[in-house]
């Protein structure tokens, strides 16, 4: 016996859609099995997005809560300790936007953050969009600069 070579019993499985409205002789003839009535008996019926037959819908019985805040920036988080990675991996001097892009840790439209996670050992000019105060501690005290754009 072969697991690929299994098939279902002959006559089991029947391809043929049934075929339903076409008359009294068909045995799905009269309501062609949609029942009696009602929108989901009419030709041309969609149910709508979210109905619940006339139930409230969920989207209506859930309460509102919160709010978006559409003038919030959000920016790329990197953390020194990826920085240092970095340096030492590239021995770089200077670290900037471009850079980031093409190691792939941020994209070309992101806003980006330097975050304070992790310990930097070397002096070094980072040039990104913004800074966290304790990120900007520990490149200054490494004897760097952290320029905001």
């Amino acid at each position: 016996m072969n697991l690929s070579k299994l098939t279902p019993a002959e006559g089991s499985v029947k391809n043929a859609k049934k075929r339903i409205g076409r008359g009294q002789g068909s045995g799905k003839g009269g309501t062609s099995t949609k029942g009696h009535k009602g929108a989901q008996s009419r030709s041309g019926y969609s149910a709508k997005r979210g109905f619940e037959g006339g139930q409230m819908p969920l989207q209506r019985r859930v309460p509102k809560f919160g709010f978006k805040n559409i003038n919030r920036v959000e920016y790329r988080g990197i953390n020194l300790d990826i920085i240092q990675a970095l340096v030492e991996e590239n021995k770089l001097a200077t670290i900037d936007i471009a850079f980031l892009i093409s190691k792939g840790l941020a994209h070309k439209n992101d806003k980006i953050k330097v975050l304070g996670r992790g310990e930097l050992k070397s002096k070094v000019e980072i040039k990104v969009h913004a800074f966290s105060a304790t990120a900007k501690l520990a490149i200054e005290a490494q004897g760097g600069t952290a320029v905001a754009i």
